[in-house]
């Protein structure tokens, strides 16, 4: 037992470092000393320290500022290859909390090792962190599974087959399979807080896509990917899916209100085409899937009145007709 412990006097030291040191907490050989002692229940002294310090510092390349530098103790710097700043930090944090397409139960879990990849002080700062969001998480466990599966598929280039589930009335999977389909997976494309597959259902040549978080008992086939589709035609494909429609593009002109303009660079990103029209609105031009684009516009519909094409305007008229009718009675 003593032959491990002094094996590991370097861990308990740079442990210590990482744990309790920074630029504005330094050690000294003392407190490092009895920090070791408390924490691991070990025996070092401090020429020991030093030589472990001089060893980390001089042979392991660890950024470590000393006494004889500062004049005052030991403290352990952030590497900018590796280690996470504190904003990085809280980032990560944050977007694990409010995600839907993860489970309550795994966030929490991410969220701790993301807390334990920082010093006491700055976790100091997170004591009083609180999630305010919906409760619009999956329930589904399986999702990041899904996501490294997907992702091994992708990479040897082999089919995989699974279950695709749907939600019910009380917001959970229900115990019904839509379909099992065998499918060619190309790419994960990430939008509004889902994951989505973007696949080629076997037997078919156009791409699908599949909600992550609605995939169950994922396998990956030993059948190869037969079907070549270029990066070019994959982005193309990912780029032109509003609200997660694919398909052909078609360019779309309409009226928008200028308060909606944030929301139509979220939405389309930077390519597109605006042109005021008064002083209340501007013309919008993109190129776009159309139902994907219905879909967005029918949410927007007292800020957006569609012009060309033509069969799309129709198609708005239509509804809206039917919408009066029910809000008539």
């Amino acid at each position: 037992m003593e032959l491990y412990e002094k094996n590991g006097n370097v861990l308990y030291i740079l442990n210590i470092l990482k744990k309790y040191s920074d630029e504005e907490h330094m050690l000294s050989v003392a407190e490092i000393k009895r920090k070791i002692k408390e924490i691991y229940n070990v025996e070092i002294d401090e020429r020991t320290i030093r030589r472990n310090i001089n060893l980390l510092k001089y042979k392991l390349d660890y950024d470590i500022s000393t006494r004889e530098e500062n004049k005052k103790g030991y403290y352990i710097n952030r590497d900018p290859d590796t280690d996470f700043e504190p904003g990085e930090i809280r980032a990560i944090i944050d977007t694990f909390s409010y995600a839907n397409y993860i489970v309550p139960s795994v966030a929490k879990e991410i969220i701790t090792k993301c807390k334990n990849m920082q010093n006491v002080y700055e976790n100091e700062k997170l004591k009083n962190y609180k999630i305010y969001s919906n409760d619009t998480k999956t329930d589904n466990m399986e999702v990041i599974k899904n996501i490294e599966d997907i992702s091994e598929a992708i990479n040897v280039s082999k089919k995989i087959k699974f279950e695709y589930w749907k939600y019910g009335m009380d917001r959970k999977l229900e115990k019904v399979i839509v379909s099992n389909p065998k499918v060619s997976p190309y790419a994960i494309v990430y939008d509004k807080q889902q994951f989505y597959l973007i696949a080629i259902k076997e037997g078919q040549a156009g791409f699908y896509h599949y909600r992550i978080d609605r995939i169950k008992n994922l396998k990956i086939l030993e059948e190869k990917i037969t079907i070549k589709k270029t990066e070019k035609e994959i982005r193309s494909f990912a780029e032109s899916s509003v609200e997660v429609f694919g398909g052909d593009k078609k360019e779309i002109e309409c009226i928008c209100s200028n308060f909606l303009l944030d929301t139509i660079f979220d939405q389309f990103g930077r390519n597109i085409t605006i042109i005021k029209n008064d002083n209340h609105t501007f013309i919008l031009k993109v190129d776009a899937n159309p139902m994907g684009f219905k879909m967005w516009a029918m949410r927007n519909i007292d800020c957006v009145e569609v012009l060309k094409p033509e069969s799309l305007r129709t198609e708005m008229k239509e509804i809206i007709k039917k919408a009066e009718k029910k809000y008539s009675k």
